[in-house]
């Protein structure tokens, strides 16, 4: 017997596992998200983005009455207006503006053409939202390098789990790239060179969004 196929697209079943996920490891990184942006930010992104997502999986809870997503559309459509309405600070709009653009470039189930498209709406959502580029020691410095890293997997024929596979990675890497780096945008940059030598906190939260993304679609 051969090895099972491997899925060439992913459904709602996987959005709904990597936004439970996604709850599961910020709620672990709590505390770790809190002390990078009580370095260089407010404090409350770890908080925030806890409860943020508490809030999201509360709403795919059956008891909530609420009915299930039926398309992984559906669930980005719900996890931005939940992130807008819950979140304070600037992952609210950030996040929820991501993933409001992630839902406008997806339709049906995802393959990986669509994970590449779902990324970069991610990007352009941040981008637009947070008028950041890279370089400044924001999540920007996450999301670019996922976006790439996911283009090039996709262009080489992976399928869509080695794709995120891909993007995590990038981003986790793009994560740890911003510590040596000075803040020129958002709060941190208030702090001028003491922002050096910190991690930045969004880009932090972005890798664990997306590495959760990944682990869903079982890479």
């Amino acid at each position: 017997m051969g090895s099972e196929p491997v899925s060439e697209t992913l459904s709602v079943a996987w959005a709904l596992a990597w936004i439970r996920g996604a709850q599961a490891v910020l709620a672990d990184h709590r505390m770790e998200l809190i002390d990078l942006d009580r370095a260089i930010g407010d404090g409350d992104h770890g908080e925030n983005m806890d409860r943020g997502f508490k809030a999201v999986v509360a709403k795919l809870d059956p008891a909530s009455g609420n009915p299930e997503p039926a398309s992984v559309q559906d669930v980005l459509k719900l996890v931005a207006s939940t992130l807008m309405s819950t979140v304070g600070g600037a992952a609210g709009p950030l996040y929820g503006t991501a993933f409001l653009r992630a839902a406008k470039a997806v339709d049906g189930e995802v393959d990986a053409d669509a994970v590449v498209a779902l990324i970069a709406g991610g990007l352009e959502g941040i981008v637009a939202r947070g008028k950041a580029t890279t370089g400044e020691k924001t999540m920007v410095d996450a999301w670019t390098p996922a976006h790439e890293a996911a283009k090039e997997a996709a262009l080489a024929g992976a399928a869509p789990a080695a794709v995120l596979r891909a993007a995590a990675d990038a981003a986790t890497a793009g994560a740890e790239a911003t510590i040596p780096m000075l803040a020129t945008k958002g709060r941190a940059s208030y702090l001028g060179e003491r922002s050096i030598g910190h991690k930045d906190p969004g880009a932090t939260s972005t890798a664990y969004l997306l590495d959760a993304a990944a682990k869903a679609a079982g890479a």
